[in-house]
């Protein structure tokens, strides 16, 4: 699963790097937790829109809100055929960017969180879908964050990671037009390992109320 992460990037160079348009204010999130709102890209076919969404998707269909915090993540594995997926899957793509990931690893001690991160540091982008809920005439922005099978990187600390996209698959997987299920699906693969890198970090990220740069930290031994 994918249940927390960092962007820290500036909005300027994020819109250099990823190529889009954006008015929403942006700081820097050391411990992204679902129900946050969350920069997300979608497209329209033609240009590239950041918005901030909330984490967790909310069905256009759903009754009740509270679904999402069940929905912060969506199995690559027949995601086409899901109820609540299907639909924002064939035309409802998103990136999500981020800088880094966490996952818990089991230890005699307890468990220890590692921060995962691409070789380069560079910022990258997890495949995500959204969606638009409605009460009351207010529409509500919602997302969530693809996962796959682990990679040789992610195994000895959990046995699913968020699919992460190259960057020459940005456009198709943004294309609304594109509904090709099979391709899409053959993009939600585990990234190459060797382009990754894990560390461990003290366990103040165990608390989504602690969100400060210390946190990217690497522990000295674990």
């Amino acid at each position: 699963m994918c249940g927390r992460f960092t962007l820290t990037e500036g909005l300027q160079q994020l819109q250099t790097k990823f190529e889009f348009e954006c008015s929403e204010e942006l700081i820097p999130h050391y411990n992204i937790a679902p129900s946050q709102q969350i920069l997300t890209l979608t497209s329209d076919g033609s240009k590239r829109t950041g918005q901030l969404m909330k984490w967790g998707l909310v069905p256009y269909w759903a009754k009740d809100i509270k679904i999402g915090y069940k929905m912060i993540n969506a199995r690559a594995e027949g995601i086409d055929a899901k109820a609540s997926f299907k639909m924002p899957f064939r035309r409802k793509r998103c990136l999500i960017l981020a800088d880094g990931f966490y996952e818990w690893k089991k230890t005699e001690g307890g468990k220890q969180p590692f921060r995962f991160i691409m070789n380069d540091k560079e910022t990258f982008a997890f495949a995500g879908l959204w969606d638009t809920w409605t009460q009351d005439g207010s529409p509500l922005y919602s997302c969530t964050i693809i996962t796959t099978d682990s990679n040789s990187v992610t195994e000895d600390v959990h046995d699913r990671m968020p699919v992460i996209l190259p960057a020459d698959v940005y456009t198709d997987w943004l294309n609304p037009g594109l509904q090709d299920t099979e391709y899409l699906k053959s993009l939600l693969v585990p990234y190459p390992a060797e382009k990754m890198d894990k560390y461990p970090v003290s366990q103040l990220v165990n608390s989504p109320k602690n969100n400060s740069a210390e946190l990217l930290a690497p522990l000295n031994s674990i």
